[in-house]
Order: C-alpha cells, then sequence, then structure tokens
C-alpha cells in the first residue's frame, strides 16, 4: 500500500464564515407553496425545521432545479411547469453563491412557466444552461449525487444504492477529482487487455491449426503446381492463336486494298471517256435549239393567221344568220298583219260582252250589324278569359312560392335527418355496432307506441357552443347517451322487450310538474360574488336544448342541477369554490369535483383535464324538426289544394276560349262573304278596263309596208359585208401556205440533227454505263476494304485482351508453332499431359495459398497484439497503481470515521473495499453495521435493517465524509424519520460535532420535528418553516430578532 493520503487542502474561511460554493441566499417567487420566501442559510449546519406540508422540501426542489438539476431527479413531477405554484403563470428560483471572495456573490436565477419553458440567468444577465452548469462544476455542486444530495423523495434510494455505484458516488463527492477518472480508465483498459488476452489466444490456436492443415497437403500442393505449370504453357499457347488470326486478318486486308487500287484507276479512266464523249454533243444540241426557235416562230405567224381567219369566218357566219333572219321577219310581218286584224275584232267582242255582265251584277250590302254583335259577344268572353287567367296566375304564383317553401323545409329536414345520421355513426365508432338497427326499429314501429319515443338521447340534444359540448359529454354517462327515453310504462316494457338485442339502454320518463329547478344552488349573498369574481356563468342544464322529457331525464340521471360552468378565472379561484356550495365546476381547461366522505366529513377534491368532444359534433334541435315536418305537411295539403284550384281555373279558362274561337269563326265567314262580293265586282270592273286599252293599243300598231321596205334595205347593207369577209379570207390563206412552207424545211433540219444527237447519246449512255459500273465495283471494293479493316481490328482488339505482344511474349512465340493447326495440336497435346495428373481435391492449391497468406497475416497479427496487449498490462498496471492505494487510503479514512462514530452510539459499523483484482467494473464500497450486541455485522440493505437502523447508517456515512468531502453543501431531507429518540439525539450530537470542524461544508437538515433538549452549537442555524391564518405577525417579529414573548403578545392583541 502506498502513503498515506492526506486529508484534502484547508479553505480558510473569511469573515463571513462562508466557504466558496456555500449558499448564501436563497429567494423564490410562485413556486410550490410559497408566494414569495427569502432565506438566509447559515455557513455550517442548517436546520430546516416545520411540520409536514408547510414547505420544507419546496426549500430543496428550489436548490436542485435552481441549480441545473432535472424535475426527475427530485421523483416528484416529470416537467418544470409542475413546481409552479398552482393557479399562477410562472415563478422563479434564485440562488445566491459565494464567491472566492467575501465580496463576490454569484446569483443563479431560474425562471420556469407553466409550460414547462426555463430562462437562466447569471448574475442578472441571460445566459445558456450550458453556462451555468459550468460555474456550477467549478465549485463541484453535484445535484444528482446521493452522497451530497438527499431529497426526501430519494432517502430511500441510497439504502439501495450497490457496493458499485456507492463506490462511484463516493469517488466523485469526496475523493480526488482523478479518482472517478481513473476509475473509469481502469475499467476501460481492463476491458480492452480482456479482449486482447482472448484475440491473442484464438489467433494463435487457429494459426497453429493452419500450418498443421499445409504440412498435411504439401506433396499434393507440389502435383497441382506440375499441372498447374502444364495448364499455363497451354494458355500460353492458346495466346498465340487469335494473333495468329489476326495475321491472317491482315493479308485478306492487305489484297483487298490493291483491289481497291485497281478499281479506282478503271473508275478513272471511264470518267476521263465519258468527258470526251459529252462535248461534241452539246454543240449539236445548241444547233437544233436554234432551228427550234426559228420553227417557233413559224407557228407562232400560223397561229396568228388561223385566228384571224377563224374571226373572219365566224363574222361571216354571223352576217349570213343575219341576213336569214331578215327574210323571216319578212314572212312574219306578212303573216302578223294578218293576225292582227283577227285580234282586233276579237277585242271588240269580249269587250261588249265584259260591259253587259257588269251591268247584269246585283247589288250587295254587307252585315255589319251582326258582325258588330258577335265582336262584341267575342270581346266580353276574352274579358272572362283574361280574368280567369290573372287568377290562375295568382294561384300559379302562390303555388310556386309554397312549392319553394316546401323544398327548403325538404332540404332542411334532410339537413337535420343528415346530422342524426353523422351521431349515429359517432355512436357505431364509439363502439355501439347495432345502434343504426335498433334506431331504425323504433321508427318501424313508432306507430304501436302510445306517447312519444325519444333516442338515441344523442340525436334528440342541440347545443351550439363546442365547449359546453364538451363539457356535456364528458359529464353524461356513455350509457345514457345510446338510451331511448319512453313516457309510458308500457311503452317502455314493450321497447325493452324488442331493444334487448341491440344492447341500449331503456328510461322512462314520468312528468314532475311541481319540480322548479333554481337558478343557481349556492347561497343569495355569495351569487354576486360567484358570478362577477369566480367567473361562474350559467349551469351544465341551462346550455343545451332537448324536449322536455329528454332534458329532465339528463338533468335526473347527470345531476346537472348541480353542475356549474366557469372561464379561466374559474381556474385561479378554483380552491374557494367549494365554500359557496358549488361541488362540479367546469372550466375551459379542468373539471373540478368536491366530495365530501360519509365517515369523518372531510372533503376530497379531484381534478380532471377537459376532453374534446367526439360525439356531440353537430346539432339538431327536436323542437325545430317536429315543427319542419308538420310545415312540411301543411306545406303539401296547400299545393295539393292549389294545384286541383289552377286544374279548375284550366278548364273554365279552355271552356271560355273554345266559345270566343266559334263567334270568331262565325264573324271571319261574314266577313270573307262580304269581301268576297266586293273582290267580284272590283274584277269585272278590272276586266272591262283591260279590254279598252287592248282594243287602244291595236289600233296604234305601225303600217306594214313601211316595216317591210326597212328589212329589204337591211338585207342588202349585210350581203355587201359578207363580201368582203370572203375576200380576207382568201389573202390569209395565201400567206399562211408560204409560212407553211418555211415552216417545213426548218422542221426537217431540226429532225435530221436531232437524230444524231440520240445516236450520240445511245454512245454517251454506253459509255455511262460503264463509268457507272466502274463506280460500283470500287464502292465494293472500298466497302470490302472497310470490312476488312474492321474485321482486321476486331481481331487485334480480341488478340490483345488474351494478350498484349511485348518483347518476351514474341521471343516465347517464335518458339511455338506458326500454324493454326500445329499450335492447336501441341495444345491438345499439352492439355492432355496436364489432365493425367489426377488428385482428389481440385481446389487444393487455392486452399493451401490462402491458408499460407492468412498464416503470414496471423502471424503479423499476433505479433503485434501481444506488443498491443503488453502495453495495455502496462498501462493498466500504471492506473491501477495511481488509483488503489488512494481508493484504499480514502476508504481506510471513511472506515476510521464511520466506525468511531458507530462507537460512540454504542452499536459498531465499518467500511470496507470490495476488491476484485483486475474486473475493475466491479469494485463496490461496502457498509457493515452492527445494532445488537449478540448480531453480527451485515451489509446494509433494506433486508437486514429497519427503517431507522438504514436511516442512522447513512446520516453516519454522510457525516464520515464531512472532512474529506469536495462539495460546498450538502442537503439531508427528513433523515431522521422513523428513527427511536435515542439513535436520534446520538445522530444529531454527531452532526453538531461535524460542522463545528473548521473545514466542514454547509449542510442543510430537514426534518418535521427535533427532540428536547438537544445540544445545539455556534456552527448550527435554525430554520423554522411555518404556516397558517396568524402567521403573518410572528413572521415580522422573528425577522427582526424579537423573542417568543414578544410574538406570543401580538397573537394574544390580535386575537382579542
Amino acid at each position: 500500500m502506498g502513503e498515506p493520503r492526506a486529508k484534502r487542502p484547508k479553505i480558510s474561511r473569511g469573515a463571513d464564515d462562508y466557504l466558496p460554493g456555500n449558499i448564501v441566499e436563497i429567494e423564490i417567487r410562485n413556486f410550490m407553496t410559497f408566494n414569495h420566501l427569502v432565506c438566509k442559510p447559515g455557513s455550517r449546519l442548517n436546520l430546516v425545521i416545520g411540520p409536514n406540508g408547510s414547505g420544507k422540501s419546496s426549500l430543496v426542489c428550489a436548490i436542485a432545479l435552481g441549480l441545473g438539476g432535472e424535475p426527475q431527479l427530485l421523483g416528484r413531477a416529470g416537467t418544470i411547469g409542475a413546481f409552479v405554484k398552482r393557479g399562477e403563470e410562472s415563478g422563479y428560483t434564485k440562488i445566491t453563491l459565494r464567491g472566492d471572495t467575501p465580496n463576490e456573490k454569484i446569483i443563479i436565477t431560474r425562471k420556469i412557466d407553466s409550460r414547462n419553458k426555463s430562462e437562466w440567468l447569471f448574475n442578472g444577465k441571460t445566459v445558456s444552461k450550458k453556462e451555468v452548469l459550468e460555474v456550477i462544476q467549478k465549485f463541484n455542486i453535484q445535484v444528482n449525487n446521493l452522497t451530497q444530495f438527499l431529497p426526501q423523495d430519494r432517502v430511500c434510494e441510497f439504502a439501495k444504492l450497490s457496493p458499485v455505484r456507492l463506490l462511484e458516488e463516493t469517488e466523485k463527492a469526496v475523493g480526488d477529482p482523478q479518482l472517478p477518472v481513473l476509475h473509469r480508465a481502469l475499467v476501460a483498459t481492463s476491458a480492452e487487455v480482456q479482449r486482447s488476452e482472448q484475440v491473442v489466444e484464438k489467433n494463435k490456436e487457429t494459426l497453429n491449426q493452419l500450418k498443421a492443415l499445409n504440412a498435411e497437403q504439401e506433396r499434393d500442393v507440389e502435383r497441382v503446381r506440375q499441372r498447374d505449370e502444364l495448364l499455363a504453357k497451354a494458355e500460353s499457347m492458346k495466346k498465340k492463336l487469335p494473333w495468329l488470326k489476326y495475321d491472317m486478318k491482315k493479308a485478306e486486308y492487305l489484297e483487298a486494298k490493291e483491289l481497291e487500287k485497281d478499281a479506282k484507276k478503271k473508275l478513272d479512266t471511264a470518267a476521263k471517256m465519258l468527258n470526251e464523249f459529252k462535248e461534241p454533243i452539246e454543240k449539236q444540241k445548241q444547233e437544233k435549239k436554234g432551228y427550234d426557235l426559228k420553227c417557233k416562230k413559224d407557228r407562232d405567224l400560223l397561229d396568228k393567221i388561223e385566228t384571224s381567219r377563224k374571226q373572219m369566218m365566224e363574222k361571216e357566219h354571223q352576217l349570213g344568220a343575219k341576213v336569214s333572219g331578215k327574210y323571216s321577219d319578212m314572212e312574219e310581218l306578212e303573216k302578223q298583219e294578218q293576225s292582227r286584224q283577227e285580234r282586233i275584232a276579237k277585242a271588240e267582242k269580249e269587250l261588249a260582252d265584259a260591259e253587259l255582265q257588269l251591268q247584269n251584277l246585283p247589288p250587295f250590302e254587307p252585315p255589319k250589324d251582326k258582325i258588330e254583335k258577335l265582336g262584341a259577344e267575342i270581346l266580353e268572353l276574352e274579358a272572362s278569359a283574361r280574368e280567369k287567367r290573372n287568377q290562375k296566375r295568382e294561384k300559379e304564383k302562390l303555388l310556386d312560392r309554397n312549392k319553394a317553401l316546401q323544398r327548403q323545409s325538404a332540404e332542411r329536414l334532410k339537413e337535420m335527418e343528415n346530422i342524426k345520421n353523422k351521431r349515429l355513426q359517432a355512436l357505431k365508432s364509439s363502439g355501439h355496432e347495432k345502434i343504426f338497427d335498433a334506431y331504425a326499429w323504433v321508427q318501424e314501429h313508432r306507430h304501436e307506441f302510445r306517447k312519444e319515443v325519444y333516442g338515441p338521447v344523442l340525436i334528440e340534444v342541440n347545443i351550439s357552443n363546442p365547449l359546453h359540448a364538451a363539457f356535456l359529454e364528458n359529464h353524461v354517462p356513455y350509457y345514457i347517451w345510446k338510451a331511448f327515453i319512453t313516457q309510458d310504462s308500457a311503452d317502455r316494457d314493450y321497447l325493452f322487450k324488442n331493444l334487448r338485442l341491440f344492447d341500449v339502454a331503456v328510461i322512462n320518463h314520468v312528468a314532475d310538474e311541481r319540480r322548479n329547478p333554481e337558478e343557481l344552488h349556492i347561497s343569495q349573498q355569495a351569487c354576486e360574488y360567484v358570478m362577477s369574481s369566480m367567473g361562474v356563468y350559467s349551469r351544465l342544464d341551462q346550455v343545451f336544448d332537448a324536449p322536455y322529457a329528454v332534458k329532465e331525464v339528463l338533468i335526473g340521471q347527470a345531476n346537472l342541477e348541480n353542475s356549474y360552468i366557469g372561464s379561466k378565472k374559474s381556474d385561479e379561484n378554483a380552491d374557494m369554490a367549494h365554500g359557496f356550495g358549488i361541488t362540479d365546476l367546469w372550466t375551459p381547461e379542468n373539471h373540478y369535483r368536491w366530495s365530501k366522505s360519509r365517515y369523518g366529513g372531510h372533503v376530497s377534491a379531484s381534478v380532471e383535464s377537459v376532453r374534446d368532444s367526439r360525439l356531440l359534433l353537430s346539432n339538431t334541435d327536436g323542437d325545430e324538426l317536429n315543427i319542419l315536418r308538420a310545415k312540411k305537411n301543411e306545406l303539401d295539403e296547400t299545393i295539393s289544394s292549389l294545384e286541383a284550384s289552377c286544374r279548375s281555373f284550366q278548364s273554365e279558362i279552355k271552356e271560355l276560349e273554345d266559345a270566343a274561337a266559334q263567334l270568331q269563326k262565325q264573324r271571319e265567314n261574314l266577313v270573307n262573304e262580304a269581301q268576297l262580293e266586293k273582290r267580284k265586282h272590283r274584277d269585272l270592273e278590272n276586266r272591262v278596263n283591260q279590254k279598252r286599252l287592248k282594243l287602244q293599243s291595236m289600233g296604234k300598231e305601225e303600217d306594214m309596208a313601211v316595216a317591210l321596205a326597212k328589212l329589204v334595205e337591211d338585207a342588202e347593207n349585210l350581203n355587201v359585208q359578207r363580201f368582203k369577209c370572203a375576200l380576207e379570207m382568201k389573202n390569209l390563206l395565201i400567206q399562211a401556205t408560204e409560212i407553211r412552207k418555211s415552216y417545213a424545211e426548218k422542221f426537217m433540219a431540226s429532225i435530221e440533227i436531232e437524230m444524231k444527237i440520240k445516236e450520240m447519246e445511245a454512245s454517251i449512255k454506253q459509255q455511262e454505263k460503264l463509268a457507272l459500273q466502274a463506280s460500283l465495283h470500287f464502292e465494293q471494293c472500298k466497302e470490302a476494304v472497310e470490312v476488312h479493316r474492321q474485321l482486321l481490328a476486331t481481331a487485334k482488339k480480341e488478340a490483345e485482351k488474351v494478350a498484349v505482344i511485348t518483347r518476351a511474349l514474341e521471343q516465347e512465340f517464335l518458339q511455338m508453332p506458326s500454324t493454326i493447326e500445329e499450335l492447336n495440336a501441341a495444345i491438345q497435346d499439352i492439355t492432355s499431359q496436364a489432365n493425367s495428373i489426377l488428385f482428389l481435391n481440385h481446389n487444393i492449391l487455392e486452399e493451401y495459398e490462402r491458408r499460407q497468406k492468412k498464416i503470414e497475416e496471423l502471424s503479423t497479427k499476433l505479433e503485434s497484439d501481444e506488443k498491443e496487449m503488453t502495453t495495455r498490462l502496462n498501462e493498466l498496471d500504471s492506473l491501477k497503481g495511481r488509483w488503489l492505494p488512494t481508493l484504499r487510503n480514502l476508504v481506510a479514512q471513511i472506515n476510521e470515521t464511520f466506525s468511531k462514530n458507530f462507537q460512540e452510539m454504542a452499536v459498531a459499523g465499518e467500511v470496507l473495499l470490495d476488491e476484485h483484482g483486475n474486473d475493475f467494473d466491479n469494485y463496490g464500497v461496502l457498509i457493515k453495521v452492527k445494532f445488537r450486541q449478540t448480531g453480527q455485522l451485515q451489509v446494509l440493505s433494506a433486508h437486514h435493517q429497519s427503517g431507522g437502523e438504514r436511516s442512522v447508517s447513512t446520516i453516519l456515512y454522510l457525516v464520515s465524509l464531512q472532512d474529506l468531502t469536495h462539495c460546498p453543501f450538502r442537503v439531508v431531507d427528513e433523515i431522521n424519520q422513523g428513527m427511536d429518540p435515542i439513535n436520534e439525539r446520538k445522530m444529531f450530537q454527531q452532526l453538531v460535532r461535524a460542522a463545528s470542524q473548521p473545514n466542514t461544508p454547509q449542510c442543510f437538515l430537514l426534518t418535521p420535528k427535533l427532540l428536547s433538549d438537544l445540544e445545539y452549537g455556534e456552527a448550527c442555524t435554525i430554520l423554522n418553516v411555518m404556516n397558517g391564518p396568524w402567521i403573518d405577525q410572528p413572521s415580522e417579529v422573528w425577522k427582526f430578532g424579537g423573542s417568543w414573548g414578544t410574538i406570543m403578545g401580538l397573537l394574544g392583541e390580535s386575537r382579542s
């Protein structure tokens, strides 16, 4: 064992007697049970005393949370928002620590709110939590270490600490700061050494196995290598095969190249000859072109002469036709004169007949009186029909309005029925599969009930406010929502019998007319205060509509008259509600309920969060539904009546229209008859006038002799013009004959040249055919060269894939056969020789070489692992030499103080280091105690010691750490609970003695009570935590150092 370890260096206390990191002030606001608290603890032992529930543990929670602890550490709540005082939105804790000098103060503030948000301030400036933790770690404050910070809800955890965990907590709280670091390093290094040893051992075993296997297979491997050499030689010969094929392709390519050159020469010769043939033919074509132009000019002149000739012939034909016409007119004129005399005689006779007929026509008087009488009757009938139409139109407008109202009612009824379906679907989705069947059965048999049956209750309730819907749905039991309500006992029995299979309740309602609920079930004096101050504004039975029977059942079954509704303000004053007689209160977020015990009379309260409405998603009004149905039936009857009236009016209108039409027909017949007589008289007059005019026009016609002389003169002039046309046509024919002769000479010369051109073109075509053949042959040769070139490139690629020609390979190829046949024969011989070497395992060489490679790798790795393991062992020994002696010395010092403290209490105890060689993960601290003379030392556990004995052991172990600790303060909450008076007194003396030591840390001991006549020292500070209705005045006196007598005097005055 090494040198005894000295105690930690003494830290001199300043004039204020505080050490760096001590808590000098605690301030909390709206935190747990406190509105506001300022506490200034002493520098040594602080005894925080107060009854249960007064708020001692709130002080512990404030220290833990204010110095970076998490809510889970305290075992009270899982979120930071749960520590805000009930009814408040936010709060804060402010912890003031003593710095390195008396004047240096470190103020750490943590602001929290009910939404689980935190804000950190360091000396008034906003910082991150990480920065705060760095400041706290500088003073070695560990609120998560049970040896430093032991809250009330975690006292039992200390006794449950395993030896390993106790060692870890002790190292962090008491020992050298390097001890836990060295311990963790030892655990990690020890695990690495164990893994290295296992790996080295395993690799050695594997290496020996591999070497033994390779030694057994060496002879077989030699035969395999001989076979592989033969196969390698055959493979080498196979490499030459593609190169021989390449040489063949190359020879073919060169041959094709020569053929391409010959074809090119022949093509050039043919092209040259073709050009020599084309030059003379161009000259002939130019000469022929000249003749063709002259022929064209002659043809144009002939065409022009022909056109003129045809025009003259046409003119002559027209003149001949005119002469013939004149001759015909002469003959016609003679005929017309004879016919005119006959027509005049006939016209005179027709005029005399028409005048006689006009004189003999009898006079006619139209029946005006009868026509006017019929017109009056028609107007009277039309007025009656018009009046009926107006009446019918009014009825139709009324009918349209009623039909529109009917459609609106039907749509609204359908919409409300859809709301019912939605609510029925909601009931089905919530687990009641047969609700649709039950509802359908009730609707089908509704005519069989004596009184109205309602249900399910859910579809009968109408509530507009979603928040009120959530209150009502959560308050009323689920079975009521699916229940059916009857108002007659016979209906109830009938419904219960038939709905039994549908799993629904049947409730019978008996009307109670005496029932008249009050507005609010609270005292008259408190009513105004409740409504205004507490935010209560209604009762649960007043926020929804339903048929009377349904509402009465809901009120009776769910006690809605005693359930009140409040605003957010009600949440803040919820604790006062029960004092005004309210036993059930709903707010937007919570549901409060108060119940009074039948036995002790005490009142218990419960709070639940408000769940959203799932069933009352849509609203329907039963009364409105009935009104709509009645209105729809009434509209149906009205529409039927109006439609009958319209049909009656239509029949009357038709009768009137038919009568008017009959009279109109009679009137039209009379009018037509009068008009016919008038037209007959007028037609005869017109006929006489026409005959007279015709006779006058016949007498004015031209004399026959004058017209005949004019026709003879016209015929002579036309014959002279025909003779002139004949002379012009003769001149044109002579001119055309001369031009045709010239055209024939030129045309024959052009034909002769054309024949020569055709002969020359035939020779050129023959030459072009030869040139084309030469060109095709050249293209074929060119394509053949390209094909051979590609084949040559492919052969080269294939050969290079097999082997790239190098100088060594070229020399090797020279030793091999030079033809493909000889090379294939040589390859076959060598392959047969190699295949004659037989062995069982074909993969033996591969396995041998793979094992040999693995042997080399394993040998290298084994050497490296052994060196690394040696290094790790040396490192482990070094760490162990630095850690274990120090730890042994530390445990020995703790044991010395612990044993001494137990001896002073007339009991025995010791602290031992539980060592496990190099298994540093299982090292631990064992606390052994004995509280009876006859017993033996037992390890501290819940199985061997009582609760009081564990508490004594725990506090004495903590006292034993006092002089060795590195932490600035320690907190122990209600550790003396369960101790007997003797042990508690001895334990307190130990605490006072330890607190009086010059280098002891600040200590907080929280307890609801202390024994009388205890010995207190100067190092003790008493902090009383009290609450109650008369605590304000004593607290003011205590604040300024007043005495108990003064306090009692003030209390007496206040009570009198």
